[in-house]
């Protein structure tokens, strides 16, 4: 099989295919024939060799969907020629082949693309663990998606408008707000814009938001805590440098600051993120939204274009 091998950690260059044995299935285990790969920024910062578990060499790759092409002794949960999407992998995805075991594949419904499928692992279930099992959001509660037109902020504006929950977001161009609008957002904001925080306040009648999710921490962070409701909740899911804030404004209004890695993700917790996302793909409720494809030789430019500012969408390989 062809396959995007990283042999020493670096820039986007780094990345290139090589020939690779077709992967076996051992005990518990399940080999899938990937039709559409998924890219996302944690994927640059393991290729960079920043984040912490990982050594070269390796595939990089989380995401992806495809069909089981074989399984290991004791998988009952699927079998070859199911269509199905990966919520993690023991090989990596950027390839033609991933190998996973049989709790991180998950059915993928007839009339979702594979290419829709790739954006499930990392994207939703970050959006649906923040949401949901960290924040406790509830449906009637005012939530702020701060990146809201990327792969996990389309992802927390369907999940958070489907649960009931007043739906804000930000973004910085006009493609991309438009996007979250057409995904469940009830407004929309240019984090460019001057003012745009006095204009959220006023919005909820100077109560603040109850959740926010925050994909630009080093950024944002400090002045998130002063547009929060009493009891409000703030999580961490992306960071890019550190922050100054005064802990005043969260002790003020008793805000909780929660950080975030999927990574660090219960088993059972985990089982609960796909049972939740495979429903809401069955029941048309999820829509995932794909920005760009390209094919799996142009994994280095993948990874410069995910990092570029304006996100919008979901950017997939097709090896």
């Amino acid at each position: 099989m062809k396959a995007i091998r990283i042999n020493e950690f670096g820039g986007p260059e780094v990345m290139r295919i090589e020939v690779m044995p077709d992967l076996q299935a051992g005990p518990g285990q399940v080999v899938v024939r990937l039709k559409a790969i998924g890219v996302n920024p944690v994927d640059t910062y393991i290729r960079a060799g920043s984040y912490p578990g990982f050594q070269a060499p390796l595939t990089p790759g989380l995401d992806g969907a495809g069909i089981v092409e074989a399984i290991g002794d004791g998988v009952t949960r699927v079998r070859p020629g199911d269509r199905v999407y990966t919520g993690g992998t023991l090989s990596g995805t950027y390839a033609e082949q991933t190998l996973c075991t049989e709790s991180q594949v998950h059915p993928l419904p007839e009339l979702v693309s594979f290419a829709e499928g790739a954006c499930m692992g990392v994207p939703y279930a970050t959006a649906y663990r923040a949401l949901f099992q960290l924040a406790l959001a509830r449906g009637g509660e005012t939530v702020l998606v701060h990146g809201a037109t990327g792969g996990v902020g389309n992802a927390a504006v369907q999940l958070a408008r489907a649960a009931g929950m007043k739906v804000l977001g930000t973004g910085g161009t006009d493609r991309g707000r438009k996007l979250a609008m057409e995904s469940g957002a009830h407004r929309m904001f240019n984090h460019q814009a001057p003012g745009y925080l006095e204009e959220i306040m006023s919005l909820t009648g100077g109560n603040g938001v109850d959740v926010i999710l925050e994909m630009l921490s080093n950024v944002n962070l400090g002045k998130d805590l002063k547009i929060m409701a009493r009891n409000g909740r703030v999580v961490v899911i992306g960071c890019r440098g550190t922050v100054e804030l005064d802990p005043r404004d969260a002790m003020i209004n008793d805000i909780t600051i929660l950080g975030m890695s999927l990574f660090n993700t219960p088993e059972r917790e985990l089982t609960a993120i796909h049972a939740g996302l495979v429903a809401g793909l069955e029941k048309g409720i999820l829509r995932p939204f794909i920005g760009r494809e390209m094919p799996l030789g142009d994994a280095p430019q993948s990874h410069i274009a995910i990092m570029e500012s304006g996100a919008y969408g979901k950017i997939i390989l097709i090896p």
